[in-house]
């Protein structure tokens, strides 16, 4: 086999299953404690005019008792349905991502587990109210797992 086989080599974590994200969402929190990075998905259908914000935030735990918003990297494809990432853009822990109002849109969010202060392996995904009809989904590929097995353990529980 030529290439990577992500099913494989990687996990793969559904933390937003497609839906409306009006009133603002939270994904699904994982853990990063097994694994070295988390290349995050977003993926935008029809947007709004306002499509709100999107935000990292480092948990304490999968409830979480203590969450903290982030600094984080992302490329963006805001063009519609588009193919081309932008360059590499840092996002502020208070403002996140503004999310274009361009229907079928793209962000690919890169974070390290060393990025993540002692205690917070945890990392959830929120999506500020839109203020309308907003069509979105996630996902997390973690990568460079700290023990690599023919499937690997689960990173929400």
């Amino acid at each position: 086999m030529k290439g990577t086989n992500i099913a494989e080599q990687f996990h793969v974590v559904n933390i937003l299953p497609p839906q409306d994200v009006d009133t603002g969402k939270t994904a699904d929190i994982f853990s990063m404690k097994n694994y070295a990075h988390a290349t995050i998905i977003v993926q935008c259908g029809s947007t709004n005019a306002d499509a709100g914000n999107i935000t990292i935030e480092e948990c304490d735990n999968f409830t979480p008792t203590t969450d903290t918003a982030i600094d984080f990297y992302y490329y963006a494809e805001t063009t519609a349905a588009g193919d081309t990432l932008g360059a590499r853009t840092k996002a502020e822990a208070a403002t996140g991502i503004d999310v274009s109002a361009n229907d079928n849109t793209t962000y690919v969010i890169e974070i390290d587990a060393s990025q993540l202060s002692d205690g917070y392996p945890c990392i959830e995904l929120k999506w500020s109210d839109p203020g309308g009809a907003t069509y979105a989904s996630a996902v997390a590929i973690l990568s460079g797992p700290r023990y690599a097995e023919d499937q690997s353990p689960t990173a929400i529980a």
